[in-house]
């Protein structure tokens, strides 16, 4: 096997202030697994700018213009991490032979890196970052991440427990990945259905090294509901399952009610049955929601936007959208 080309996609989106301390650390691993013979020497760390609006882009350029390793994409707008994450491994799908995705922050121990392309030359397609354990989490976020993943898989959706966009792709991989056309994008998802030989390495997570985190609990909530509803039905079976318990507790209701006026015992009670009203209006507004939810999504999907747009690189390239 030949020396593979690793492009290493980080998509960044406001990073201005952690990006000139990990940019470094990213340049440091890939000169280092270019001098153990692992990459070959055409090897590049792409930064993917998320259409940021501090001082990013120009940061990356700055980077790009200072060290050859460095390259730079950016997006004609913020189109969200998963479009930006897309963006990146589709431009260096015909630049590489195998890319690893990252986030910007730091969290992510790099060093996985080695073993990540040491499964590779093993014969692995994709190769998953996987979480040891979550110990710099709160409980908080660690309770909701670890349920998260659970709920997820119990609902049909194939995910990697503790694993988020840290992974090495292959580039036939990645070209099984640019099958998928959809325009709800949930990566952590769609990766495992392209399939091919896999395996994990795992490591342990730091803390942000600058700067704040960029998903606040309303946008995590987002995200896994986003997650649920594009890779599973299983809301609306949930949905018809429940319609169906409802309807036959309320037919066991009418014939108690029956049978109570029949044998002249009558139960008055107005607030049982202005509660009863509540909780059906309730059940009926959620399930119009989760519905709509699909529905939303179907209208997304139909329309076929492109899900990303270069408006400019680093390097000589055609824009392109996707």
């Amino acid at each position: 096997m030949k020396t593979p080309v690793l492009y290493i996609v980080i998509p960044c989106y406001n990073e201005e202030e952690v990006l000139p301390v990990t940019s470094g650390l990213f340049l440091e691993k890939i000169k280092s697994l270019i001098a153990a013979g692992k990459v070959a020497p055409e090897s590049r760390v792409m930064f993917v700018n998320d259409g940021s609006k501090d001082r990013t882009w120009e940061i990356i350029q700055e980077l790009a213009a200072s060290d050859e390793h460095f390259e730079g994409v950016s997006l004609s707008r913020n189109r969200g991490h998963q479009n930006a994450l897309l963006g990146g491994l589709m431009t260096a799908r015909d630049r590489a032979d195998i890319t690893i995705s990252i986030d910007c922050d730091g969290q992510d121990d790099i060093n996985a890196m080695d073993a990540m392309v040491d499964e590779y030359l093993a014969g692995c397609d994709v190769v998953y970052g996987v979480r040891s354990k979550r110990e710099t989490d709160t409980w908080f976020k660690r309770t909701t991440a670890e349920g998260f993943y659970k709920v997820m898989n119990a609902l049909g959706a194939e995910t990697v427990y503790n694993h988020a966009d840290y992974r090495l792709l292959s580039r036939r991989a990645l070209e099984g990945l640019a099958q998928f056309k959809e325009v709800n994008l949930f990566l952590r998802g769609l990766v495992p259905l392209v399939g091919y030989r896999s395996s994990s390495v795992y490591y342990e997570r730091a803390e942000r090294m600058a700067g704040e985190s960029h998903y606040p609990l309303k946008k995590m909530l987002a995200f896994a509901f986003d997650g649920i509803t594009s890779l599973s039905v299983k809301p609306i079976r949930l949905i018809t399952g429940l319609g169906f318990f409802i309807s036959l507790a309320s037919f066991i209701g009418i014939i108690w009610v029956l049978l109570t006026k029949l044998f002249g015992v009558t139960v008055s009670g107005w607030a049982s049955m202005a509660c009863a009203i509540f909780f059906m209006g309730g059940v009926q507004l959620l399930c119009l929601g989760v519905i709509g939810e699909y529905i939303g999504k179907i209208y997304n999907e139909t329309k076929a936007r492109p899900r990303f747009i270069i408006s400019e690189t680093t390097f000589d390239k055609e824009d392109k959208g996707e």
